[in-house]
């Protein structure tokens, strides 16, 4: 864990500030940004990582993207052809498998259609990076289930009497599961081919 940051807001201003800190604190070699779409963060990341690749994660992507799909009926085709994308070997082939899949749902759902065109390749510079390191950088999963546990120990406070209190709480949970993640689990090791 890099570190936490206590906001009412997810606004550029307050993650441009906590991007800026972690540089401040000697954060350098970075490779890759795995994120959502959401504004504030990506114009953050883009003024203070700008040259860093980034991922759009295909979780958050593959939601978005049933948004645009106009029945119902057609959503679970919709998610096994995305599915099939991100899963391709090569991003070669995942732009192949985007294209056809552009142009079967162009005449069906022209909106989706066009949304699929324009999204999707944010989901696909994963395939820049080691097949064994891609299941794990292409979302933000982890990150899901750090924001979960978080909420549930602060279910049980209900109300933080300042963000003080909060950030004291947030501290506590990042730093027990980064100390799990240092001394029992390897999450990504930089060694794999």
């Amino acid at each position: 864990m890099l570190g936490v940051s206590v906001s009412l807001s997810e606004a550029e201003p307050h993650w441009r500030t906590f991007l800026k800190s972690l540089v401040g604190r000697g954060l350098s070699g970075v490779e890759l940004i795995t994120s959502d779409a959401h504004a504030g963060l990506a114009n953050a990341r883009r003024a203070v990582f700008g040259g860093i690749p980034w991922q759009r994660c295909q979780f958050h992507l593959q939601q978005n993207a049933q948004a645009y799909v106009p029945k119902q009926g057609m959503k679970t085709q919709v998610a096994a052809d995305i599915r099939a994308i991100f899963n391709a070997p090569s991003r070669h082939e995942a732009e192949r498998l985007l294209a056809i899949t552009v142009q079967k749902y162009q005449p069906l759902a022209s909106r989706l259609s066009q949304w699929l065109e324009e999204n999707t390749p944010e989901g696909l510079t994963v395939f820049a990076f080691p097949a064994s390191h891609r299941r794990l950088i292409r979302t933000t999963n982890g990150l899901e289930r750090l924001t979960r546990e978080i909420r549930r120990r602060s279910r049980i406070i209900g109300i933080f009497p300042n963000e003080a209190s909060s950030l004291r709480l947030v501290t506590a949970v990042v730093m027990e599961i980064s100390e799990e993640w240092l001394t029992n689990r390897i999450y990504l090791s930089p060694d794999a081919t």
